[in-house]
Formats: C-alpha cells, sequence, structure tokens
C-alpha cells in the first residue's frame, strides 16, 4: 500500500486463501468498500505514494513522508540497510504505478472474485439492504467467525462464515446466530474456494451432519431444504 516502502498489495502481503476471505469480507460489509486502484484485478505495479507539486513543495513532502514513515519498524530497517524510499515527486514512481488493464485477462481469476461479490452485494436483499441492526457477528473459534445479514422475516437470511485459520470441524456451536431459519437448513450460496477465483474447491461443509469449514476461506450461506438426518446407532444393553 502507499504507506509502505515497497507499495505492495494486499494480495502479495498474505496467502492467497486469506486475500480471497478478507476481500469477501470487505466487499459484503455495510459499509462502502473503498478499493485501490487495480486491487479488483490483483495489478502486479507497487501502489506507491506519489505528487506532482512544484520543487521546494516536492522536496518538503519527501522529506515530510520519509520522517512520517520512519515510526514503522519495518521502513526503520530498511533505511538502517542502506535501502532508499521511492521519491514522490520523481515521474519514474508515478511510471512504476501505472495500471496493466491486460491483467484484467490475465488475471482473470481474482477479476471475477470481485465481481461475483459485488453481483452478491447489488441482487442479495440481506446484502443490500444495509439497515440498522441488519448484521450481527460471532466468534467461533480464535480465527474464524461469523456475520449473519438479516431480512425482514429472516427467511432470507445470509450467514458469512471467514475462517482465516486451519481446517474447523465441529459437530455444533453454541451460537444461536448460526440458526438457520424454521423450516429449512443452511446451504452452501458462495465459497471463496470456488475454483473459478483459482481456489482448491470446497469440500461438502456438512459431512456426517458436521460443521467444516475449509482453512483460509470464507463461505456464504443461505437457506435451504433440510437435510436428511442420519439417525444414532441402537445400543442394545445386555441382560443378565
Amino acid at each position: 500500500m502507499a504507506n509502505s516502502a515497497r507499495g505492495a498489495r494486499g494480495h502479495q502481503l498474505t496467502s492467497p486463501g486469506r486475500w480471497r476471505a478478507m476481500t469477501a469480507l470487505l466487499l459484503l460489509m455495510p459499509s462502502t468498500p473503498m478499493l485501490f486502484q487495480g486491487q479488483e484485478f490483483a495489478a502486479s505495479a507497487p501502489f506507491l505514494y506519489f505528487a506532482d507539486f512544484d520543487r521546494d513543495l516536492a522536496d518538503a513532502v519527501q522529506r515530510g513522508r520519509a520522517e512520517f514513515l520512519r515510526q514503522f519498524p519495518s521502513i526503520a530497517d530498511l533505511e538502517e540497510r542502506g535501502g532508499v524510499l521511492a521519491n514522490p515527486g520523481d515521474p519514474a514512481t508515478f511510471e512504476r504505478c501505472r495500471l496493466d488493464f491486460a491483467e484484467r485477462q490475465t488475471h482473470a481469476a481474482a477479476y471475477a472474485l470481485h465481481a461475483d461479490l459485488l453481483r452478491l452485494r447489488r441482487e442479495e436483499l440481506a446484502f443490500r439492504s444495509q439497515q440498522p441492526g441488519g448484521v450481527d457477528g460471532a466468534v467461533l473459534s480464535p480465527s474464524a467467525f461469523a456475520l449473519r445479514f438479516f431480512t425482514p422475516d429472516h427467511r432470507d437470511d445470509r450467514l458469512l462464515v471467514v475462517n482465516l485459520g486451519a481446517d474447523l470441524t465441529r459437530g455444533s456451536f453454541a451460537e444461536p446466530l448460526l440458526a438457520p431459519p424454521a423450516g429449512t437448513d443452511w446451504a452452501l450460496r458462495w465459497s471463496s474456494e470456488d475454483p473459478a477465483y483459482a481456489g482448491n474447491g470446497t469440500p461438502a461443509t456438512w459431512p456426517d451432519g458436521c460443521w467444516s469449514m475449509p482453512a483460509e476461506s470464507a463461505l456464504v450461506l443461505s437457506p435451504g431444504p433440510k437435510r436428511p438426518r442420519h439417525p444414532l446407532p441402537l445400543v442394545r444393553r445386555r441382560t443378565a
């Protein structure tokens, strides 16, 4: 990002799975999502700070930026090791940040991820309503949480489950927000692990009646038909 030494973008600072999961959170939350130029197709160009000022102001901005960024330990270490921050007023800094719009095709998986999430946000009542009290959340584990997006009669609610850690399997969660609307069970509506987004595919979400959340993923669940319940095996008691 601009407040960094190299202008590295989000997809370059974390794993692909976490980047997709956090993108889902960013684009489905009620607040207006703000994307850096080219973020929607995982641009390879850096996002450096650049500005076009006259000479005196440009020099002052360069000094001020360097002083401001020294508060970040990684940048202080860079300077101690002889590294140089990009000059905001140098035309070469601007040129390095030019976007290559052909990457909308070469990075088609990232572009499809953003397009599909924005379509969900636009077309699905639970995401587009953005009413006060329209979303609530719960922590499921040290690395996983769920957000429930409400509709007026709750029959078309959506559940966004974000797991930033390892695979998570649980028989149940003591959390009311995870209860599906009456007469339904949750069904998978969207997954950040879809191969269309360069994901690894999404295994069964409820194998053997248990919750199963893939590592570093985000899932959107919607109300669906009730799933058959597997009866517990009978335990016969021996009689004397």
